[in-house]
């Protein structure tokens, strides 16, 4: 887990509504991670269970993402921070959080792009953010995008509300949009002045694209679905 997601994660938590019981898949700690990468105190009072394919820190239930053992529409939320990609078969696994999830439940999901092969046990994909907003495409409303360069970003991640999603969904997408931002802004002004140092003197022997890469690695881009927004908001109000 990457300080990025844990933030989009927690704004998330601070702006929508996330249903109980809440479900992590790959919420297996990785060794160096055992603390950090527990997103439980993100959600105080509300039933939270961590599910992985292995026993572990962080592990409550041992479950298959791609065949679940809960019921059909019996969860309220379900993170899946940097785990997709190390799912074979990914289709399977999207159709699953869609079937599990109460109506108006909440999907979280970030993985990465431009990023290392890392196994855990195994890595298979790399998701482009149009892709991710197809697979998202059975929920009612929906925030999807990126983070860093548009030609490569690092990441890309989205939250989604399965039908009925809020009146004021396309209001709560904006505020997240806006302070993830803010958050990124910050971050990069925080950067210690040796990293800076050294990010100038290796400026120079990088070529035109990876200068791009550095220079957006804190840029964001989040797409608001505002069809589908609007029209939950007029079917709650008439």
């Amino acid at each position: 887990m990457r300080d990025h997601t844990k933030e989009f994660v927690r704004l998330i938590a601070e702006t929508f509504d996330c249903p109980g019981p809440i479900y992590e898949f790959g919420s297996f700690q990785v060794e160096g991670q055992e603390q950090y990468a527990d997103l439980r105190s993100l959600f105080p009072g509300r039933k939270y269970v961590g599910c992985d394919m292995r026993p572990g820190p962080g592990v409550d239930v041992v479950d298959d993402v791609t065949n679940m053992k809960l019921g059909t529409g019996t969860v309220g939320t379900i993170l899946s921070i940097e785990t997709f990609e190390h799912v074979f078969e990914i289709r399977k696994a999207f159709d699953e959080v869609f079937r599990v999830l109460k109506p108006g439940g909440l999907f979280v999901i970030t993985t990465p792009l431009n990023f290392r092969i890392h196994a855990y046990p195994d890595d298979y994909w790399r998701l482009t953010p149009t892709c991710l907003r197809r697979l998202m495409a059975p929920y009612e409303a929906k925030v999807t995008g990126f983070q860093g360069h548009d030609k490569f970003p690092h990441t890309v991640m989205a939250v989604a509300r399965k039908a009925p999603a809020e009146s004021d969904f396309a209001e709560r997408a904006c505020e997240l949009n806006r302070r993830y931002a803010e958050y990124l802004s910050a971050e990069r002004a925080r950067q210690p002045i040796s990293k800076r140092i050294r990010h100038a003197m290796s400026w120079l022997h990088r070529s035109k694209f990876e200068r791009k890469q550095m220079k957006h690695y804190y840029t964001s881009h989040l797409v608001i679905d505002q069809a589908e927004a609007m029209a939950a908001a007029r079917r709650q109000a008439g």
